[in-house]
């Protein structure tokens, strides 16, 4: 009788601490998540709840890193409606719609996904992303809603930021108003698609930084980073989407990308263990340089004094201006182009290249093509090889006025087009 008393108990003890143990990353429509509880993903790596940013006290449903000592929020789901007091609870209906609401009647927030599963649940993963999938099915191809799709001012590792082309569904970090106020401000960070595919930093309308074009090895206005410990990246571009991701080398690491809007930049930081701090890796815009067109329409940027020149062959539009350190107009050709007589072309060593809006591409030609098709189109202005892997192949090309152009050591060539007898004194020099 003892034995099957024990025998009953270790039993009740296992069920008990089974419910418990698959309850911490997933809340199923049976379930509550008030204010003070919380769900931990699998292996403790990020946690979802209600918190309260800086010195606000507004509360928020969230996700952080769980196991460093200062709260990190890395997604935010209602940033533009705050709850006032501890009242919020989340919940999942079985419809597989997620909720927040106040005192169980006013809702906050909600997805709005259509999709449907037989037996929805809500759960945490180790990658940071909340997701709503059938409880039975594992597959991240059948999520019917996932939070890495609606980010919040922060890109983690094997989250993209990009657009679905066969729907039009756009993925873009949103900086926070201030360290108070996660809800959206003006600073924005993602791909656009004017001309061919770049990744922009906006402050409202302004353009305010690019990454220039994906060159097969990284973005020419960046450093090739590819040989550094703690991450790989890439840029998938086809029929389908078009994106940015980047993978952890070593899983044990922590490395995020931010955007901050006080200083208006794009930030990584990787975690030290040993400082128990987040270090900065790297930031953009980096240097004067970083901000878009500063040196004008046919300028070239350069981190020393002055940051301006004007590209070969060109001269300053308004030589006053200019002389002022007020590069806004730009440059010129020192001599007018004749496409009819014949133009020639100059090569620029190592520069990012420059805005996309005006551009065209072709990924199976080569240079050679390329320039004789520049050649012939005389609104070419510019064009070079669209990858720089494996020798060189594709072609690119830029219309009328060449912008945010940046001298960069580790970046690609680029033939801007000038007049014959300009060419032709170049060569001989």
């Amino acid at each position: 009788m003892e034995m099957d008393f024990h025998f009953y108990s270790a039993c009740c003890f296992l069920i008990i601490f089974s419910k418990v143990s698959t309850a911490i990353d997933t809340l199923s429509p049976s379930e509550l998540l008030t204010d003070g509880m919380t769900l931990v993903s699998r292996t403790g790596s990020f946690e979802l709840g209600f918190f309260t940013p800086g010195s606000s006290e507004n509360r928020y449903l969230g996700i952080w890193y769980k196991n460093i000592p200062m709260q990190t929020v890395v997604w935010v789901a209602n940033r533009r409606n705050p709850i006032n007091g501890s009242t919020g609870m989340l919940k999942i209906e079985s419809s597989g719609k997620i909720l927040i609401q106040v005192q169980n009647t006013t809702v906050v927030w909600s997805t709005n996904s259509t999709a449907r599963v037989q037996n929805p649940i809500l759960q945490l993963l180790d990658s940071g992303n909340l997701v709503v999938k059938d409880g039975k099915d594992s597959n991240p191809e059948n999520y019917i809603w996932q939070s890495f799709d609606y980010p919040s001012d922060t890109l983690l590792p094997e989250m993209k930021i990009g657009i679905d082309l066969r729907t039009g569904f756009h993925r873009r970090l949103t900086a926070w108003k201030n360290w108070d106020d996660p809800s959206p401000s003006d600073l924005t960070y993602g791909i656009e698609l004017k001309g061919n595919p770049e990744v922009v930093l906006r402050k409202g309308l302004e353009k305010y930084f690019r990454g220039g074009l994906w060159n097969g090895n990284g973005f020419s206005a960046a450093p090739n980073y590819r040989s550094n410990p703690i991450f790989d990246y890439d840029f998938i571009w086809n029929e389908s989407e078009v994106y940015y991701i980047f993978f952890l080398k070593n899983k044990s690491v922590m490395s995020r990308v931010v955007l901050n809007q006080t200083q208006s930049e794009r930030q990584r930081y990787t975690w030290s263990p040993e400082t128990q701090t987040w270090k900065l890796f790297s930031v953009q815009p980096d240097g004067n340089c970083g901000k878009y067109g500063l040196c004008g329409p046919n300028g070239n940027c350069a981190d020393e004094f002055p940051a301006c020149q004007c590209l070969t062959g060109f001269r300053p539009k308004l030589f006053e201006r200019w002389n002022s350190s007020d590069w806004s107009d730009g440059c010129i050709h020192s001599k007018p182009l004749n496409c009819q007589s014949g133009d020639g072309f100059i090569r620029i060593g190592k520069v990012k290249t420059p805005d996309s809006t005006n551009s065209w591409i072709n990924k199976t030609i080569n240079l050679k093509e390329c320039r004789a098709k520049c050649l012939r189109n005389c609104s070419c202005m510019a064009f070079t090889n669209l990858f720089v892997t494996k020798g060189g192949s594709g072609c690119v090309m830029w219309f009328d006025d060449l912008l945010d152009i940046k001298h960069q050591s580790d970046a690609q060539d680029l033939y801007i087009r000038v007049s014959a007898s300009e060419a032709e004194r170049k060569k001989k020099c």
